[in-house]
């Protein structure tokens, strides 16, 4: 059986094992996450109404790839529950917690981590003990062993452990990712969980038709001369595109150099940075009213240095524009909400990250061949505040 196009065992000799399969099994974990929830949403919504009841406000955290997930969900979380939310990343809480924990607040506090041991993650939770007037802590993490889900705070806490295949074994985070996005997405839907089975399924059916229909050209794609990469979302998919600039140039150590910005923000001078080196990628929404600026910087890109290549990811067919690839989630017309495809919409990114990675001859599993990048980040000191 192949995954990715390759055997189990030139995957074992190209260093590429783990994370092939961990890339290939996300939307089976998509449909395991959820019935996960499901099966423990009643607990869940009861902490989640105490929580709500005091907290003057929502931060969502995490670190590197974990804090992007805040970025897909803010949004949402202030629009659904009705409560200030920010994303903050534990780097930024760590180094400036009196910037966002107050004695005369109450927060509550939801971290995403894939081991639940990085540095940060755990300086973050013992800051906002510290420093706010309560903290309710929700904790989102893949790491069953980990210092999250033993957290043995006094403050009001849920620990939420996903699937064990969702803990990745790679060096760079995928399916962790995207099972730790949507956990947290479904809770923010929490009260109406029980009937967004169709929805989740309808994600993995997308997933399943990146993987079957998109990878082999995204290979093939990863073969071009690029030497820079820009990810373009706005909205929920400033995450994914922020995602997947980091994915790309982690696989490929640093060789690939990767940018992310929104539609807007790209006009706005960081556009000088296309050239005939780079590849374009484009995340479009599904709203009529976001789309029509997302196609007008695509217009205004006729100006100025053509790009070596460009991709656009839709759900549906954008009208009046072109790309060298469109990846389309659907042939019919289908419009699920933007935060919902942010599940299934990192999959290219990652594709293109492990594609590049081989061709440049790295090991997907441990492309950083000096060492200075790791699974768990080490050498981060933490001081007394």
């Amino acid at each position: 059986m192949l995954t990715l196009g390759y055997d189990r065992k030139v995957l074992n000799e190209k260093g590429a094992f783990y994370t092939a399969s961990e890339i290939a099994s996300q939307p089976s974990l998509w449909l395991k996450v959820y019935s996960k929830l499901l099966e423990g949403s009643c607990s869940l919504k009861k902490f989640m109404q105490l929580a709500l009841a005091e907290a003057d406000k929502i931060v969502l955290t995490g670190a590197g790839t974990s804090a992007f997930i805040g970025l897909s969900l803010y949004g949402v979380f202030s629009r659904k529950l009705g409560k200030n939310t920010l994303a903050i990343a534990t780097t930024d809480l760590v180094t400036h917690p009196g910037d966002y924990f107050f004695d005369r607040e109450t927060v509550l506090l939801i971290s995403f981590a894939r081991s639940g041991n990085s540095p940060e993650s755990t300086a973050a939770v013992e800051l906002a003990d510290k420093l706010c007037k309560k903290c309710y802590h929700l904790i989102i993490t893949c790491n069953a062993e980990g210092y999250l889900a033993l957290l043995t705070s006094s403050s009001p806490k849920y620990i939420m452990v996903l699937p064990p295949e969702s803990n990745d074994q790679s060096l760079a985070m995928t399916g962790s990712y995207s099972g730790m996005l949507l956990s947290g997405l479904l809770a923010a839907h929490l009260q109406k969980i029980e009937k967004l089975e169709d929805n989740i399924r309808l994600l993995s059916q997308y997933g399943t038709r990146i993987l079957n229909t998109y990878a082999p050209i995204l290979q093939n794609i990863s073969e071009k001369a690029f030497k820079r990469a820009v990810f373009l979302g706005s909205g929920p998919f400033y995450g994914t595109a922020t995602e997947s600039s980091l994915k790309l140039q982690e696989l490929t150590d640093g060789r690939i150099i990767c940018k992310n910005d929104t539609f807007l923000g790209l006009r706005h001078g960081p556009k000088a940075v296309v050239d005939e080196n780079t590849l374009l990628f484009f995340i479009f929404s599904g709203n009529p009213y976001v789309l029509r600026y997302e196609k007008d910087l695509v217009t205004s890109m006729r100006k100025g240095k053509k790009p070596l290549f460009t991709i656009g990811l839709s759900e549906r067919e954008v009208d009046g524009c072109t790309f060298d690839l469109p990846i389309q989630l659907s042939g019919k017309s289908k419009k699920t909400e933007d935060e919902f495809l942010t599940i299934c919409s990192i999959l290219p990114g990652q594709l293109l990250g492990f594609y590049k990675s081989l061709s440049l001859g790295l090991k997907p599993d441990n492309p950083s061949v000096s060492g200075a990048i790791s699974r768990v980040v080490e050498d981060v000191r933490i001081y007394q505040y």
